[in-house]
């Protein structure tokens, strides 16, 4: 698993900060107009970053979007479009909401884009989709590739537990989503790729055995998380969707989402929010083997066979100073309810979520999901 290598695959450049600078890029963009993207909280990582572009030759600008916590829906990439538009280049200063809108703004507008992290929380940094909020719906939509990773381990380091936390939730639910993944594959016949999942899943277990130094506070955790994060969207490329990262958990991500926005609050963290559902997932498909018979047990039992507890997340997640029950997250326990019943149908994807719906067994498991994770 080399990361230059899939980098130089898919050219994408995942470039490092030397002594400040990031020299291949700088020589990518020279002679073009870049645009720097950020929110009112990320302005203190782009201003001296434009500075530094500026220094190397770059034709750089910043342009600041006025909010905190902007949402990754139309409107706003309307605005992002609208002060892209006489520049070549769009460079997101952020991580998972700016990614998104200079991804989709990029390959709307017919232009390049990329990214300068500042943390390690989400898995789209190197994905060709992205998920936005269209009329008040979750829609996953394509985007602009990002031309450019840019990474300073000193920013991705520093960032708040509960990032790092959200991009380990958002890393530790490959093992559910690959799971959903195969069981689909057996059961319904979906179209699987090997190359994508084996990927996914020996950049996970690289994650997974670094959480020791992730915990206390060693180079090599960020960086194993990280590289994990570049990874799952390779094979998201890989897979022509975003099936070997993204399964039941997300589903019930996106569904807290709609409800977060339509009550107008602050939305969670998506891996927070993730981490929860991955949780959910882990033990939906080790207490199946009490449930009642259905065609096709057996093959399900099979392919969950050394997923990780439940517990293991939730612990995890504690340990990162992040949520381990969804009442901590303002949401009322009749909506994290009626997510159990409903949110498989955000996507038409068969996920252990959607087995048990359509085989009644939700209906008896609901209480159970509610004692333990509400």
């Amino acid at each position: 698993m080399d990361i230059s290598a899939l980098s130089q695959r898919f050219h994408i450049n995942a470039e490092r900060v030397q002594d400040g600078k990031f020299p291949v890029f700088c020589d990518r963009v020279k002679g073009k107009r870049v645009l720097l993207v950020s929110d009112e909280v990320t302005k203190r990582f782009a201003l001296p970053l434009l500075t530094s572009l500026q220094e190397c030759g770059v034709n750089a600008s910043l342009f600041t979007l006025p909010e905190e916590e902007p949402v990754a829906d139309e409107a706003t990439v309307a605005r992002v479009m609208e002060a892209g538009k006489d520049y070549d280049y769009l460079l997101a200063v952020g991580s998972g909401t700016l990614n998104d809108l200079c991804k989709r703004s990029g390959f709307l507008l017919h232009k390049e884009s990329g990214v300068y992290a500042t943390a390690p929380s989400m898995d789209g940094y190197t994905s060709g989709v992205t998920p936005l909020i269209e009329k008040g719906f979750k829609i996953t939509r394509d985007a602009q590739t990002a031309s450019d990773v840019l990474m300073d381990f000193s920013v991705l380091k520093a960032a708040p537990s509960i990032m790092i936390g959200a991009g380990v939730g958002d890393i530790l639910a490959k093992y559910c989503c690959l799971t959903d993944w195969r069981i689909s594959r057996d059961l319904k016949g979906e179209k699987y790729n090997e190359e994508a999942a084996s990927l996914m899943y020996n950049a996970v277990r690289a994650c997974d055995e670094s959480l020791p130094a992730l915990f206390t506070g060693k180079d090599e955790g960020v960086e194993k998380l990280m590289e994990a994060l570049l990874i799952s969207g390779y094979a998201m490329v890989i897979a022509g969707s975003s099936r070997p990262a993204s399964g039941a958990e997300h589903h019930m991500s996106h569904f807290l989402e709609m409800d977060f926005l339509k009550r107008g609050k602050r939305i969670p963290l998506h891996g927070i929010k993730v981490g929860l559902g991955t949780a959910v997932s882990l033990y939906l498909y080790h207490t199946l083997e009490r449930r009642r018979d259905f065609k096709g047990k057996e093959i399900v039992l099979k392919e969950a066979e050394g997923l990780p507890e439940s517990e293991f997340v939730l612990s995890t997640l504690k340990r990162l100073g992040c949520p381990t029950r969804f009442s901590e997250l303002d949401v009322s326990p009749e909506t994290v309810r009626t997510m159990f019943f409903e949110a498989y149908k955000i996507r038409d994807r068969f996920t252990i979520l959607t087995l048990y719906n359509e085989e009644g067994l939700m209906k008896d498991t609901a209480d159970e999901l509610m004692e333990k994770f509400y």
